[in-house]
């Protein structure tokens, strides 16, 4: 959500024309056919945090293209000083406020989100980070699959492509080979499931797997179209490695992962103590056979640049490093920091939010449905430790 350390970008997908960022048709039948808020079927949820207005021009003249295609709630947690500037700005563009005071939840990503959906008026909502860039095509093409599936997965991709964006972009396409794609940092959700659900657990790190499997666990259907492609905004090279034990430390939600991941460095070690190099170099070429075969699924030949492969071995063998790190971080110091507090659970298993909506945590408030705006009833309520995105028993923070 926060975008620190934020180059200048190239100006957005509505503001002059710019690389396709879906190779899926560009109109599509339904809220893009007319301009202007009124004629918009899907609304778009933006948190954000900045520190600093880096960009801020930039996004501005995304927004004002996107408002012509959708309804916009930005939820703003930005200090005192940039919050009004931004609510200059994006007067008449979107609907801009702060997260709601009652929501207590310790990832103020989640906390944006909750808020953002309070305030969708539409049934086909667009959650994005601040560096998605939609252009009218791939909402057009969200807008479509959420009329049959309650959970839309894009996938993103990096545009311009810094050094450390391509090393990133390894990620993305071994995601894309092994597991069949990858987490990106936007969704598409059916807002009455989202308020079946009552939400989803804020209080853990990897928010955008805990939402992909509180929607699994209430029985709604997932779609993942590999050649949805949305452009997203590099980070600045600071931000890139502040985030790599962090992002290692997701892969603490998904067991088997993690585990492949610390074998690597002792598998390495084994075969160079052995003078075994030819055993190292297999991997790699492995690695990058991997990715090759996630950048051509879906047309990607078209999105990611052949040499980004090449960066496969490099960023397996951060990702060893760092896992280690970020087992280090669990166990000896109880989670890693996120914005001031520190998170211990990197996301929930689907099992586990299934079952804490059949069996709620003793303790856990019984609070009205999911609403369209904060309530008296439940201002300061707060948010039983434990509680999940329960269906009877919703968080207080909702």
């Amino acid at each position: 959500m926060t975008t620190h350390d934020r180059r200048p970008p190239e100006p957005g997908p509505f503001t002059r024309p710019g690389p396709v960022t879906s190779p899926g048709p560009a109109t599509a039948p339904g809220p893009f056919t007319a301009s202007g808020p009124g004629a918009a079927q899907i609304d778009y949820v933006l948190p954000l945090r900045w520190h600093d207005d880096a960009g801020l021009a930039e996004l501005t003249g995304y927004l004002r293209g996107l408002s012509r295609h959708a309804r916009i709630v930005v939820v703003d947690g930005s200090p005192s000083p940039l919050f009004e500037r931004h609510a200059r700005l994006w007067r008449g563009i979107a609907e801009h406020v702060r997260p709601d005071d009652d929501l207590t939840v310790a990832n103020g990503k989640v906390a944006g989100v909750l808020t953002g959906m309070r305030r969708a008026r539409s049934e086909h909502v667009v959650i994005a980070d601040d560096d998605v860039r939609y252009d009218a095509g791939g909402l057009a093409r969200v807008h479509a699959l959420l009329g049959h599936a309650d959970l839309v997965r894009p996938q993103n991709h990096f545009h311009p492509l810094p050094w450390h964006a391509r090393w990133d972009s390894a990620r993305t396409l071994l995601n894309r080979g092994l597991l069949g794609a990858d987490y990106p940092g936007t969704f598409g959700v059916r807002r009455s499931t989202f308020e079946k659900m009552g939400g989803y657990d804020g209080d853990v790190l990897f928010e955008n797997l805990e939402l992909i499997r509180t929607v699994r666990a209430h029985g709604g259907r997932e779609v993942r179209p590999l050649d949805l492609y949305v452009r997203r905004l590099p980070p600045g090279a600071r931000r890139f490695w502040s985030q790599r034990v962090r992002q290692a430390y997701d892969d603490l939600a998904q067991p088997v992962r993690m585990a492949a991941f610390l074998a690597v460095l002792p598998c390495v070690g084994a075969a160079l103590w052995r003078r075994r190099p030819e055993v190292v170099a297999a991997g790699a070429v492995a690695a990058v056979g991997l990715a090759e075969i996630g950048r051509r699924r879906a047309g990607g030949r078209r999105i990611f640049p052949a040499a980004t492969t090449l960066f496969a071995p490099v960023w397996v063998l951060e990702r060893a490093t760092c896992s280690w790190a970020a087992l280090a971080a669990r166990f000896a110091r109880g989670g890693v920091p996120y914005a001031g507090r520190r998170l211990r659970v990197a996301a929930h298993s689907t099992r586990q939010i299934r079952r804490r909506a059949l069996c709620p945590p003793p303790g856990a408030v019984n609070v009205r449905p999911f609403r369209a705006g904060p309530s008296r009833a439940t201002a300061g309520l707060r948010q039983p430790d434990g509680s999940g995105s329960l269906v009877a028993w919703k968080p207080a923070a909702l």
